[in-house]
């Protein structure tokens, strides 16, 4: 019995004449990768992957007769695939016809995709809610890529390709920190992964959720010193919460599900790490979901220590509430409660802008990127509630008022020193307990006390406004402009630098969302962590969707990952970059001069960073006076799509 002859499709390959006699060249049809050779008149189609080390034969030469692979110098006939002396390593070849209008090659008519690993997991991923992936495709994250690609195609998905792994990472923690729902970044095995860990530490030590997917060399390779091998499950070990290989016997499913639940319920990093020939394996299971998988995260706290709470509260006339980071999702109730007992509220700089500065209660930042209200309130406090707040040494809160801590992390309670309570809980609903038990208690009206300290310290601000040594912007001139022009909603992204301590104290929030790298403090986070916003901006989220995003840097950060404005450009990112430029790094520089050193290898030498972001496809506006300031940020804010804004700043108005 004959068999069923196979279909064949055919392809144009070449033009005529456009392959020189003597050369080979690659030719990509649909999928398929083909080494076409023009031999003594003849052509020849070949597979492209010489099957010793899969070098690739169009990038060959043809010598003495024979194609040559590029890798390691193995021959063979460019019209029949034979290798000399008979070997039976031949290559696999393709039917080709020369026809009047060019060359074709016959390709068998593509089967549909059979489903794998990478799929199943890709899918249970997608099921658990992850709407977004930052990552770098390369050669040991193909299969996983390609899942990526199908979920894209089918609107499931959104893909941002980055330029350096390192930003995928931290617009990642970015976006976990905006929304508490964890994005996912890809890298290959090796250096891929490793440029992920700055990025993925941010989201550890500032709890957000977030899931790292990375390639990693065939097993059967592996502890061989194979080219790009990292021992991964090491390497992340301290900064993933969940990190595991992924196996030709493993539950597929089950892996990501369990990834995905941890990273959500622990806001913290997960990490999978896929090896080469496991991603691709042929897998037909169902991908997993997150029905009956979440448990309800609210913890009431225990009855003694909300009566310890209480009691420190009802006889304090000066209490003084201090929100942190931890407080993003608890501000309706913390406000509430404040507005019941009459008393001040500040935040850490993490907590910046939880409560608008516009509040009759808001009494600014604490700590060293603070202002002089909120300091002034705290040593006129006579008892401190703390609400989702680390006692950090960047936070300054004091250890020598009467502390009660409110936390839902066990582990954060009284971490640095004893608290007189600490209440373990979630702060809504410790909060409202507090409300109901203290609804007859006023500590006193201090609205009229805050808004004079305002008006104390904008006076003062004002008086700085006017400092000009002629050596360029002041940093209290540059966050006035941005506290009147900035939209009132917008997502604000900020970078680590004396950028950040002006920031701190000089712009005035409204209903901003402010996001930094908290305990890290790592620079560069600015520009990366807004493509993590904008993204966030793109979703049916009524509480992000629509919002400007506007990131703040040095010209130091922004040389970290300057390159990413043209991931901005490529995905038509409607981002704001605002950036001041002093040829230095100025944090640096203040600290060497407060240690007595003397100033050393801070200056830098920088481009125009307006026309840099004019040849990147953006638009660029530079600011030489204080003048230019409201007109340069006006119009950049109005603009639909990425824009820069370049202030030439005095590195002494700080």
């Amino acid at each position: 019995m004959s068999e069923t002859p196979v279909k064949l499709t055919w392809h144009k390959a070449l033009a005529p004449d456009e392959l020189p006699e003597g050369r080979v060249k690659t030719v990509t049809i649909g999928v398929e990768s083909i080494c076409v050779a023009h031999h003594e008149g003849q052509y020849g189609a070949l597979c492209n992957s010489c099957p010793h080390q899969g070098g690739p034969l169009g990038e060959g030469t043809i010598e003495n007769g024979y194609l040559r692979c590029p890798w390691h110098g193995w021959d063979y006939h460019p019209i029949t695939g034979s290798p000399p002396g008979g070997f039976d390593d031949a290559i696999d070849t393709y039917p080709i016809e020369v026809r009047d209008d060019g060359v074709y090659v016959g390709l068998e008519t593509e089967e549909e995709h059979q489903r794998d690993v990478s799929d199943v997991m890709v899918e249970t991923m997608m099921n658990w809610g992850v709407k977004w992936c930052f990552g770098m495709v390369g050669h040991s994250n193909l299969n996983v890529s390609d899942a990526l690609r199908r979920q894209e195609e089918a609107g499931v998905l959104r893909y941002v390709g980055i330029r350096h792994e390192g930003a995928a990472s931290f617009a990642c923690s970015a976006y976990g920190k905006l929304t508490g729902r964890p994005a996912a970044c890809l890298a290959i095995a090796g250096p891929g992964a490793t440029n992920l860990l700055t990025g993925l530490w941010d989201a550890h030590v500032d709890h957000a959720p977030l899931i790292a997917l990375t390639g990693q060399v065939s097993t059967q390779v592996l502890g061989r010193h194979n080219f790009q091998e990292v021992p991964l499950d090491k390497a992340f070990g301290q900064v993933a919460l969940y990190s595991q290989t992924v196996l030709q016997g493993s539950p597929h499913a089950e892996l990501m599900s369990l990834a995905c639940k941890s990273a959500i319920l622990h806001q913290q990093v997960s990490h999978l790490i896929f090896p080469d020939e496991v991603a691709g394996e042929a897998n037909e299971g169902e991908p997993d979901t997150p029905e009956g998988r979440l448990a309800q995260l609210e913890i009431a706290p225990p009855t003694s220590s909300i009566e310890q709470a209480i009691g420190m509260l009802k006889p304090a006339k000066r209490p003084l509430i201090i929100v942190g980071h931890g407080a993003r999702n608890d501000m309706q109730a913390i406000t509430a409660l404040a507005e019941q007992l009459g008393c001040p509220v500040v935040t850490t700089f993490k907590g910046k802008g939880l409560i608008g500065d516009d509040h009759p209660l808001a009494a600014g930042v604490l700590g060293r990127s603070g202002t002089p209200i909120a300091s002034w309130f705290m040593n006129e406090s006579d008892v401190l509630l703390v609400l989702g707040a680390s006692f950090s040494n960047h936070t300054g809160i004091t250890p020598k008022k009467p502390t009660i801590q409110v936390d839902r992390d066990p582990d954060a309670l009284a971490k640095f020193h004893k608290v007189d309570c600490m209440v373990y809980s979630d702060l809504s609903t410790a909060v409202a307990m507090l409300r109901d038990a203290l609804s007859d208690n006023k500590s006193g009206d201090h609205k009229d006390e805050v808004a004079e300290r305002w008006r104390l310290w904008r006076e003062e601000k004002a008086s700085r406004r006017r400092d000009d040594r002629g050596q360029g912007v002041a940093s209290s001139v540059v966050f006035d402009g941005l506290t009147r022009l900035a939209p009132d909603d917008a997502i604000i992204t900020v970078d680590v630098g004396n950028n950040a301590y002006s920031f701190g104290r000089y712009f005035e929030c409204k209903r901003q969302s402010v996001l930094m790298s908290g305990y890290l403090g790592s620079i560069g986070f600015g520009l990366p962590a807004a493509l993590g916003a904008w993204a966030a901006t793109q979703e049916d989220d009524p509480r992000f969707v629509g919002r400007k995003v506007v990131s703040v840097s040095g010209d130091g950060g922004f040389g970290q990952y300057a390159m990413e404005f043209t991931t901005a450009v490529k995905y038509g990112m409607n981002i704001t970059h605002v950036l001041l430029n002093n040829s230095n790094l100025g944090k640096i520089t203040k600290e060497q001069r407060a240690g007595n050193w003397p100033v050393w290898q801070t200056s830098l030498t920088n481009p125009s960073f307006a026309s840099f972001a004019d040849l990147c496809g953006g638009k660029g506006y530079l600011v030489k006076s204080s003048d230019e300031l409201d007109a340069a940020l006006s119009a950049a804010l109005a603009q639909d799509g990425p824009t820069l804004v370049e202030i030439m700043a005095d590195p002494e108005l700080i």
